[in-house]
């Protein structure tokens, strides 16, 4: 038995033993005991300056190891802040373990500072949501919810810890087998049977590869099955990218969301047979891309996909992607109608040339392409890109290539604005030695600004790039499109990006033609602290990311 212990350090020694190394917050009356036991424990806590923002960071954590990030806040608002960040790591399959304090038990039903429902508000957010009201609960809890936010489609889990439970003595065991981890084994046989005589009975088949395709351990898996099938494939915005592309296989077509204009969306209406591999309809919608479509659907996935009019997959194999593709690639070799493969490559070709149209775009305001042209100079195949939400999410998703799985973090199924700055911080912790550019626009940026000083403060080491419009763009172009030219509550005002970043002890510039680019880059890479970059967007042909995509953004 653990009499010595209380629940709040139990909690932390169970996180210890399942390897956590950071945990974010923000402290209250209600939640300082688990403070108090981080503290005195090998796990770093790392205080910021909004909740939002630990959840962020704990989400940042969770998607690049597929272990549970940790996030804490004390009751009420604390607890309330944390949404936000849970519905986003829940939507985008990233593992997060929230602990929101309480009022005593005994005041759960009082009206008293800070009281609240707390799990009743968190469920819509969360896979999982529950609070512990006796200590003998605390282990199973949160070994429920551990499992839980780690299986399946990842996402956020959330506990709510009364105060006098976390100071209560804890009377279980600390065991190994907490919140251990479930393995999934390869899916049906009878299934991939099916699937692979769907394929091999097809001409123009085309893979989407989705956010649960992103993972680092899938590589070598999906580098054999595009090698020896050269199936077409596109990936959504947080799909697998252009990193699972073996040097000799051509077969990327580009990236899918949001309008259904781009190249790969082209090859994707001529195709007799999808394949779609860990993708979730959240990234991208099938009444977008499927509507009215009566081809064969192959769906791999970790889960069982929900019934949906325009997504109803012929052929579907639930079970651990890498083993699954490994068997299905074993049975695999279809004829690919040459006509199909050469229109795949005319895709290729396309992107390549919208993407080299940047060199030529000088002057001021900057157009997002010449922006994208210079990063292409200093993203090394290391670095860690991040991105927030706002046009620039838009340009950077489907004229940036990534080259390995997870290199771009980007919140393709929330769009939530925000979550750039606090990726970044958490990214730099995990990685210290990493490279690490962020974007987002001027709008996006001043959700999580404030967490400059926390990034300074714990030797946080980034390259974050604000695209300014002084708008909140991205709705603004889809106003002008959808209401002949008008548009409401989207214009900003400027703010000194320079002075507000030495404010916090980091460096900032501001650049006054493209041609600046280069050479602030390169003295931005060898700051010692955050760096803030300040470029003033064009985004005056913005319009055209909804239309037909063969123009050029030249003219």
């Amino acid at each position: 038995m653990n009499q010595q212990l209380n629940c709040s350090q139990a909690i932390v020694k169970i996180l210890e033993n399942l390897g956590v190394t950071h945990v974010f917050g923000v402290p209250g009356a209600k939640i300082d005991s688990l403070f108090i036991a981080l503290k005195h424990s090998k796990i770093n806590l790392v205080l910021v300056r909004h909740e939002q923002n630990a959840a962020f960071m704990a989400a940042a954590f969770g998607r690049l190891t597929g272990r549970v990030g940790v996030c804490i806040a004390t009751s009420g608002p604390g607890v309330t802040n944390l949404v936000t960040g849970l519905a986003t790591a829940t939507s985008e399959g990233d593992p997060v373990l929230a602990i929101g304090g309480e009022v005593p038990v005994n005041e759960r039903l009082k009206k008293t500072h800070q009281s609240l429902d707390a799990v009743t508000l968190m469920k819509p957010a969360t896979k999982y949501s529950a609070e512990v009201v006796t200590a003998d609960q605390l282990t199973e809890i949160l070994g429920n919810a551990i499992r839980t936010a780690e299986s399946g489609r990842q996402g956020a889990a959330f506990i709510s810890l009364p105060k006098d439970i976390g100071l209560a003595t804890f009377t279980g065991e600390i065991n190994q087998s907490w919140g251990k981890q479930v393995l999934q084994g390869v899916g049906s046989l009878a299934a991939i049977d099916e699937a692979a005589k769907a394929i091999n009975s097809s001409q123009k088949p085309m893979v989407i590869f989705g956010m649960q395709a992103s993972k680092s351990e899938l590589a070598g898996s999906i580098k054999s099955f595009l090698a020896k099938t050269k199936i077409p494939y596109a990936a959504t915005f947080q799909g697998a990218g252009k990193w699972a592309q073996p040097k000799d296989c051509e077969t990327f077509v580009g990236r899918l969301g949001l309008f259904r204009n781009q190249p790969a969306d082209h090859l994707l209406d001529q195709s007799d047979c999808v394949i779609t591999i860990g993708y979730d309809p959240i990234e991208y919608d099938p009444n977008i891309w499927n509507h009215n479509n009566n081809r064969k659907l192959v769906a791999i996935d970790v889960i069982s996909s929900d019934q949906d009019n325009d997504f109803l997959p012929t052929v579907e194999i639930v079970g651990e992607i890498a083993g699954t593709l490994d068997v299905l690639t074993s049975k695999l070799s279809p004829q690919i109608d040459k006509e199909f493969a050469n229109l795949a490559t005319q895709a290729l070709i396309q992107n390549k040339q919208t993407v080299a149209e940047g060199a030529q775009l000088d002057g001021s305001p900057v157009h997002p392409l010449r922006v994208i042209h210079e990063l292409q100079k200093i993203i090394t195949p290391d670095t860690q890109v991040v991105l927030d939400v706002g046009s620039n999410y838009i340009w950077m998703n489907r004229y940036y290539g990534a080259e390995y799985a997870r290199q771009v973090l980007v919140s393709n199924g929330q769009q939530t604005l925000g979550v750039s700055v606090p990726w970044a911080i958490a990214t730099s912790l995990m990685h210290p030695d990493k490279r690490i550019i962020s974007v987002s626009g001027d709008g996006g940026f001043l959700f999580s600004a404030m967490e400059m000083e926390t990034a300074k403060r714990v030797g946080a080491k980034f390259i974050h790039i604000i695209w300014d419009s002084a708008s909140y763009d991205m709705v603004e172009f889809q106003e002008a499109a959808h209401y002949d030219g008008d548009t409401a509550g989207v214009k900003l005002g400027h703010y000194d990006v320079v002075k507000y970043a030495e404010s916090f002890g980091c460096k900032g510039y501001h650049i006054n033609s493209a041609n600046e680019i280069a050479g602030v880059f390169q003295e931005a890479l060898t700051s010692e602290v955050p760096v803030l970059i300040n470029i003033p967007i064009d985004y005056s042909k913005n319009l055209r990311l909804m239309q037909d995509v063969i123009q050029s953004f030249i003219n």
